[in-house]
């Protein structure tokens, strides 16, 4: 594994989703949520980013690689990273089975931003911001990845009374749609705090959106309301 000399990592989450590795591509699994709103959040980041064939993606938190392969199957050349070494085996094995051109490696942004000459069209850090020491670190690195002009994505939730209620009581305690003890409130990000960072690096906001969930129709859909799960992308 990269050692990073400035680590933004914590072991206790990456064993977390290193026990569920192999479940990764496991629709009915604790990853059905991802597998659910997956194709909800290619279809809003293709729009964002004007189409993504022919435009190099770097996908932070890769996982499995759920998102990375959907990426790569609108044409674009995606490098997926992770520090979850099984979670990257994974990927790989599935990419491999599906003849998914993906390329996954096993390192931190931090370590590829200052390591990877390369910078890249779109960067994506979904679900990732709240699992990690210092988001504002992360969303630097990954900012670090983008070349001018590109577009970064980020997906997490949100801080209020509201986001504790559905994100981890009802999620994870309820509906059980999540295991126990996947998110921490305390962890959590309000939209105001991830766009002060970014406009301290002169990003401009394209669009800020939610993802809600409807626990009766088990149907997720974009929407206005980012009191929970919200996606927002800028222009470096």
């Amino acid at each position: 594994m990269n050692k990073s000399t400035t680590p933004n990592v914590d072991a206790g989450e990456i064993e977390k989703f290193s026990k569920l590795a192999e479940k990764w591509w496991d629709p009915k699994s604790e990853f059905k949520p991802l597998h659910d709103i997956n194709p909800i959040r290619l279809t809003w980041i293709n729009n964002i980013v004007g189409g993504l064939e022919n435009k190099t993606v770097c996908d932070v938190g890769c996982g499995g690689g759920i998102l990375a392969e959907g990426m790569s199957s609108k044409g674009a050349t995606v490098k997926g990273i992770d520090l979850s070494e099984k979670s990257v085996n994974v990927a790989k094995i599935h990419a491999n089975a599906v003849k998914s051109s993906v390329n996954y490696q096993l390192i931190s942004s931090l370590d590829l931003s200052e390591t990877d000459k390369e910078k890249y069209d779109v960067v994506t850090c979904m679900e990732m911001l709240e699992h990690v020491p210092d988001p504002k670190k992360e969303i630097l690195a990954c900012i670090k990845l983008l070349k001018p002009s590109g577009q970064i994505i980020f997906s997490t939730i949100n801080r209020n009374i509201k986001s504790f209620l559905f994100a981890i009581v009802g999620a994870e305690y309820v509906l059980k749609l999540l295991p126990k003890g996947t998110h921490e409130y305390k962890k959590f990000i309000k939209p105001s705090e991830l766009i002060r960072t970014t406009r301290e690096e002169n990003l401009d906001v394209i669009e800020l959106i939610g993802l809600t969930y409807n626990p009766i129709t088990k149907v997720y859909r974009l929407s206005k309301d980012t009191d929970v799960n919200y996606m927002v992308a800028f222009n470096k």
